[in-house]
């Protein structure tokens, strides 16, 4: 039976990942693989097209039948927070395609039997516990501005917001606030997740290779981020509809970006 590794990885001591010199141009290359990935079989990609307005209908209707039309914005902006985690089986099927592995959709369920998948899910719960906190917090920002009654429709959550005097206080307030989170999210897991899927390095030196990447190459990085959470937003306003392409081509440029930012291991061996 494999040993089960989660915070120090499969090796004796710990493998710090060599961090590499990126500049603006290298993100866009990424992206431009990133399509290129999404393109070459775009027929893994319907359950996505059906899935995400289906995602958007059910938020639809759950808010405005419980009357939670104020975390309407937290969530579109919290998919930047579940979204490393979210493409994983996007990053398993770039790096398949690298090695010209089998890169039918079934594949990208491989990611659960890497040996890094205690790694992985010990990550995505650290996502999780970030989104959830950001709904709270965004929930309790609304709640000391405006009280615990909510507008029923979107139409009077729009009139509250910019026709009320706390409106433009929760927009900047609850803007900066999620600049916060999704700020923490790309320094823990920019590089993270496909690091994992790459090398069962274990969860710490993950986050930490994330933290030195973002140190390492701060405007890039802070470029990638703003670049991810721009694409995200715009996708999410047609029903959620957009992110069946936004999400897809984000997650396969993740790991192009990672493989220019993270030496190999050939690489350092050679060095």
């Amino acid at each position: 039976m494999a040993q089960f590794h989660v915070l120090s990885g499969a090796g004796a001591k710990l493998d710090l990942p060599v961090i590499r010199t990126i500049h603006v141009s290298d993100l866009f290359d990424a992206l431009r693989q990133g399509v290129s990935d999404f393109w070459a079989k775009p027929s893994h990609y319907v359950m996505l097209v059906l899935i995400y307005p289906i995602i958007g209908i059910v938020l639809t209707v759950w808010m405005n039948g419980f009357h939670t039309w104020p975390l309407l914005y937290p969530l579109v902006g919290g998919f930047a927070l579940i979204g490393p985690f979210a493409a994983l089986g996007l990053y398993e099927i770039s790096r398949r395609r690298e090695e010209g592995l089998d890169t039918s959709w079934s594949q990208a369920f491989a990611v659960l039997r890497s040996p890094a998948i205690g790694s992985i899910a010990a990550l995505g719960v650290m996502l999780f516990v970030l989104f959830t906190l950001w709904l709270t917090s965004a929930q309790a920002l609304y709640e000391s501005l405006f009280g615990s009654s909510t507008p029923q429709t979107l139409s009077g959550l729009m009139s509250q917001v910019f026709g009320e005097p706390g409106g433009m206080t929760l927009l900047i307030v609850g803007t900066m606030a999620g600049a916060l989170f999704a700020l923490v999210t790309l320094c823990t897991t920019v590089v993270a997740f496909p690091l994992l899927l790459d090398r069962d390095v274990g969860a710490f030196v993950a986050v930490e290779t994330s933290f030195r990447a973002v140190l390492h190459n701060p405007l890039p990085m802070l470029a990638w981020g703003f670049i991810v959470g721009v694409g995200l937003f715009v996708g999410s306003l047609p029903l959620f509809v957009g992110l069946a392409v936004v999400i897809p081509v984000f997650g396969h440029a993740t790991w192009h970006l990672y493989r220019k930012v993270v030496a190999p291991v050939s690489t350092i061996r050679g060095a």
